[in-house]
């Protein structure tokens, strides 16, 4: 019986310790954003990107985006992991993003792979917060061809539910 007593008081007392480390809520951001790619070419666009949060700090991200210029169109879509702290009022975030991209001029188009390594922060405690800045490294290949010198800053809105 002591000893069932005791199992008892141990998984009280871990099931205390998990919910004071509670995961964050899903995020939703929406924004705009600026694109420099290889810089010959600089566009203005949207951003969006869904967060879930597997723990406190770890969590996976979507990130789609579209930016636009002078007819061009090119257009990223992004999954990976996020790790984040969200202590107090300021959330700093780092990423990497892994997936697809489609560039277009014209009307002719092309498909090729994406990487973004990056990072920001947000400000706010509630549901509606401010991404202060993301920024990040954009790699992208296209028909074999590798471009390296590209990024991305972004701000705008983040919902959390």
């Amino acid at each position: 019986m002591k000893k069932l007593i005791g199992v008892a008081i141990l998984l009280c007392f871990f099931s205390c310790l998990t919910l004071a480390q509670e995961t964050p809520k899903p995020e939703v951001f929406g924004g705009y954003q600026f694109t420099t790619m290889n810089p010959s070419w600089n566009a203005s666009g949207w951003n969006g990107q869904a967060n879930f949060y597997v723990t406190r700090w770890l969590g996976v991200t979507g990130d789609f985006s579209g930016a636009y210029s002078s007819g061009e169109h090119f257009h990223t879509y992004t999954f990976g992991p996020v790790v984040s702290t969200h202590k107090g009022s300021l959330s700093p975030f780092v990423h990497g993003l892994f997936g697809g991209a489609h560039a277009s001029a014209a009307g002719v188009g092309i498909n090729g792979m994406a990487m973004m390594f990056g990072g920001g922060m947000d400000m706010g405690r509630k549901q509606i917060a401010v991404r202060l800045f993301q920024a990040d490294w954009l790699i992208t290949r296209f028909s074999g061809v590798t471009e390296k010198n590209n990024a991305r800053v972004s701000t705008g809105i983040l919902f959390r539910f």
